[in-house]
């Protein structure tokens, strides 16, 4: 993989900023997934394509939180959304999408005894 060379106006620090690596970027794909309310609107939205209004009744938290959440989603590529008169529908856009969070269930379900106690990686209720 090259990189980019940063404008040489931005200095060489910017250089970092502009070009990510392949393990920035693969880390930065598993961070969206990361928290466990973009998860539980992924999942929901995996099931058929929802409105705004449906993910907050499922999320049961506030409009403007799920519309951060959602945007992420978006935003890093897992979830499409189009425009339905006033209202946005969110899908999934690739079928991998799927594919990728069964697996982790899977895994997780796999190995959630060594999860629970990784003293590393602190659980929701711990953080």
């Amino acid at each position: 993989m090259t990189s980019t060379p940063a404008p040489a106006s931005l200095g060489p620090a910017a250089h970092t900023d502009i070009a990510c690596t392949h393990l920035d970027t693969t880390a930065r794909f598993f961070r969206a997934l990361s928290d466990p309310t973009r998860l539980k609107l992924l999942e929901f939205i995996l099931r058929g394509e929802r409105t705004s209004a449906d993910c907050v009744e499922h999320a049961g938290i506030s409009q403007p939180r799920v519309s951060v959440h959602l945007s992420c989603l978006a935003d890093c590529g897992y979830i499409t959304a189009r425009r339905d008169g006033k209202k946005l529908r969110y899908s999934v856009g690739d079928p991998r999408v799927a594919d990728l969070v069964l697996l982790a269930r899977s895994l997780a379900a796999d190995n959630a005894a060594a999860l629970d106690c990784c003293p590393r990686i602190p659980s929701a209720d711990r953080a």
